[in-house]
């Protein structure tokens, strides 16, 4: 068994703490049924969000789903370069798997499709 990451990435129209959870939560379950995972599996989620996108945590949206309550999370903002993309949140899921990693299926939605277009399109 190896520990895999999983990527996801996406945006919200605007900065409300509603949005953040729900965007957070649609790649949390995408990325789990994409790859049949299950949160026992996962090692831990690095979350991070761009500055632009300061109401709420992801990482709680994620606590309050079944089963991931004991999952390791941890937030961060993502690194402030001009031009890059705007209100974006970005996972990156480890977990212990025997996939390889040609066989993960990444997450990328909304405007973030441009960040691995590459990947989005598996």
């Amino acid at each position: 068994m190896n520990v895999r990451g999983i990527r996801g990435a996406a945006t919200v129209e605007y900065n409300d703490a509603a949005l953040i959870k729900e965007v957070t939560v649609e790649m949390v379950h995408d990325i789990v049924s994409q790859n049949n995972v299950n949160p026992a599996d996962i090692s831990c989620v690095f979350i991070t969000v761009t500055q632009d996108l300061d109401q709420a945590f992801p990482a709680q949206a994620i606590r309050q789903l079944p089963g991931w309550e004991l999952v390791p999370q941890m937030c961060a903002l993502e690194v402030p370069v001009k031009g890059s993309l705007e209100k974006c949140v970005r996972l990156m899921v480890l977990v212990n798997t025997d996939k390889t990693q040609a066989d993960i299926n990444h997450v990328y939605k909304g405007g973030a499709i441009a960040l691995r277009p590459d990947l989005a399109q598996k």
